[in-house]
């Protein structure tokens, strides 16, 4: 069976190394200061490494739009207008081929420390994921470091057509563009686009507004999206012969896999033809698509050919709304019912750039009440499991920072610095003495989690089987705040509880004659079971026609293993 197990650690990496201690509203980069490639240390990958790291994700690492003006260094500087935040969107991409200046020490060596960071991190046993945004790139989009032989952008869109399969844009012919948003953001001369082009969220007019993606517009891959979707994909359009060289340049700069942002905005057959093509040369390449649809799960991974897809609107929603009291534990059953043979495809998480803290107000409130939900997320399949940096110190993002408001998320618009990662980073030192109790026992609590995913072959490669179904009715196991399961491998058995309630219970577990068959577990009155995060040792029954019983405490849970 293949082993799809590992753990992405998430790196917003602006704001990783930054260690100013009381950052201004909407400061620039002189007041709040901005991490850097070479913050992500030796030390820093080895502590990171322990968590059970085995890729990190280092979001934000290509140039995109920004505030601060770079003119010094041959980089065309930005207008503010179209410019979400002072230190930008790392998703309103600028140029494809260079690494963003702010994460420099030395601005006209950023791309060899940027190749740096990558040797740091192999060599530190972890493999290295980069963004790639195919859907759209930032307004003002020029690439300063374009390779030799290879054609700029729009270089030669005719922009009289509103769509062209030869076009790299789309555009609304002899319109200027009138953004409903301050055009001038203090500029004496406003922002000027004639003719405009389409906004990146699928907005095909003159007229983007403030809850648009106006910063950025939309790349052509042949669909005309205004005259009936009509696509044009033969021959190939221009837009992906741009697409496959700028995901081979960062193949060879050897990074080993790309999150594709927003991936089901571009068209499916684009990924059927690029990844093969990528993959001849780099087989070893992973691909991850974000993706929102649950109806073209199987479309983008079967024929689109993606490795891994987002469990967003699956299991990340599920599992919110039962840490938060608002469903049942009994809805993940049907939620991994409804994936069926790809669940081994989803990439799971509770944290993001895009969601909230589970420590923020808007979620959870209180970091150790997703515990639960992080032991089903990585123990229930063989799939990988994503951490956002400092979820496991249980950052809280309520900070207003500037254009991100207090909204519960760590800002991805704003030179910032992340409160409990600077404590923990302590000057570079990754001691954690500035950490309280209460986050250190956090931090340990995901670093045996997510070790164990690695290391016990039942959680890596093992089979599943769902334990609510013989549960439902039991008066010793509440289905709407516990939830069970089985992992096994060979002659290892795991049973995972998890208790989403703010009481410790003692509850009896039904294990059904058809798990005893299936997983061909030998039936015994009394075996003796460890629990693989606590390390007590227990007697439990393994009977189908005796409950089992046990204790878990408030917003816990047990992986129970016996060695039949």
């Amino acid at each position: 069976m293949e082993n799809n197990k590992f753990i992405i650690y998430q790196i917003f990496t602006r704001l990783f190394g930054n260690s100013t201690p009381a950052c201004t509203y909407n400061g620039d980069i002189t007041e709040n200061g901005c991490g850097k490639m070479n913050d992500i240390t030796n030390k820093a990958l080895q502590e990171i490494r322990k968590l059970g790291t085995t890729h990190i994700w280092y979001t934000g690492v290509i140039e995109h739009a920004t505030q601060t003006d770079y003119t010094a260094y041959g980089i065309r500087k930005d207008h503010p207008a179209i410019v979400k935040g002072k230190a930008g969107s790392p998703y309103a991409i600028k140029d494809y081929y260079d690494i963003d200046p702010n994460l420099a020490v030395s601005v006209p060596d950023r791309m060899q420390e940027f190749e740096k960071l990558v040797k740091r991190t192999h060599n530190n046993g972890m493999k290295v994921i980069i963004d790639f945004v195919p859907n759209h790139v930032s307004r003002q989009y020029h690439s300063d470091q374009l390779p030799d032989g290879v054609a700029p952008l729009g270089g030669h869109d005719n922009p009289d057509y509103a769509f062209s399969p030869y076009n790299n844009f789309y555009y609304i012919p002899h319109t200027e563009l009138h953004g409903q948003f301050d055009m001038k953001a203090g500029e004496v001369v406003p922002y000027r686009e004639y003719p405009a082009k389409a906004t990146g969220n699928d907005r095909f007019d003159a007229y983007p507004n403030v809850t648009d993606w106006y910063e950025t517009v939309k790349l052509n891959y042949g669909v005309d999206y205004m005259n009936g979707r009509n696509c044009c994909f033969s021959p190939n359009p221009d837009t992906w012969m741009k697409m496959l060289e700028i995901l081979q340049f960062w193949a060879s700069k050897g990074v080993d896999g790309f999150r594709c942002d927003m991936a089901e905005l571009v068209p499916v057959e684009f990924w059927e033809w690029v990844i093969p093509r990528v993959k001849d040369d780099y087989p070893e390449l992973i691909f991850i698509a974000e993706i929102y649809n649950p109806d073209e799960y199987r479309n983008y991974l079967f024929r689109g050919k993606f490795d891994y897809l987002y469990d967003k609107v699956g299991l990340y929603d599920t599992l919110r709304n039962i840490t938060c009291g608002y469903d049942s534990a009994a809805t993940i059953t049907p939620c991994w019912q409804n994936l069926d043979s790809i669940q081994d495809k989803m990439l799971n998480f509770l944290e993001n750039h895009d969601e909230q803290r589970i420590a923020s107000h808007f979620f959870a409130g209180n970091a150790r009440k997703a515990l639960p939900a992080l032991i089903v997320s990585t123990c229930m399949n063989t799939n990988p499991m994503m951490i956002y940096f400092g979820q496991e110190f249980g950052e809280l993002g309520m900070d207003s920072e500037g254009f991100s408001g207090l909204d519960g998320r760590t800002t991805i618009f704003d030179y910032w610095s992340v409160d409990s990662i600077r404590r923990w980073r302590n000057e570079g030192t990754f001691d954690g003495k500035l950490l309280s109790e209460e986050e250190k026992q956090l931090q340990q609590t995901y670093r045996k989690i997510l070790t164990l995913c690695l290391e016990e072959k039942a959680i890596a490669k093992g089979l599943f089987f769902d334990l609510m179904y013989v549960n439902y009715e039991n008066w010793k196991f509440n289905s709407h705040k516990q939830y069970a399961f089985l992992r096994k491998y060979e002659s290892e058995l795991l049973i995972v509880l998890v208790n989403f309630d703010l009481q410790p219970v003692e509850i009896a577990v039904n294990l059904p004659s058809h798990a005893f068959d299936l997983m061909k577990i030998p039936q015994q009155e009394t075996v003796e079971a460890v629990d693989l995060l606590s390390g007590k040792k227990e007697n439990i029954s393994l009977l189908p026609y005796k409950p089992m019983e046990t204790t878990i405490g408030r917003y816990g849970g047990k992986i129970l293993k016996i060695n039949l």
